[in-house]
């Protein structure tokens, strides 16, 4: 049984049991969190297409892990000007376990 579920703007499919980097969402590590964001349930009974969203159907899964992506560096320039800016960005992530996909 497989899912696909939304979330931060992103698609991803997902399993019991898999791991899946997403964007950043609030909670401890450790802790539980319900993903009601889905859109496709591919299970026993054939596939179920959301119209957008399939009604019922959640996505159960556990922290592994809140950090951060490795930097990267964003340069400005204009020719003959002197003006440069160098900036770095880190974009954050929450770590996911799918424990279970629960449908209506």
């Amino acid at each position: 049984m497989y899912a696909i579920i939304e979330t931060g703007g992103k698609q991803y499919r997902v399993e019991t049991g898999s791991l899946v980097q997403v964007e950043s969402l609030p909670g401890e590590v450790g802790g539980t969190i319900e993903l009601g964001q889905v859109r496709l349930v591919h299970g026993d009974k054939g596939v179920t297409v959301g119209q957008p969203l399939v009604k019922g159907a959640t996505v159960k899964a556990e922290i592994i892990n809140q950090g951060r992506t490795r930097s990267i560096t964003i340069f400005k320039k204009q020719r003959r000007k002197n003006y440069r800016r160098t900036n770095g960005h880190r974009q954050g992530f929450t770590k996911l376990r799918i424990t279970g996909i629960e449908t209506a």
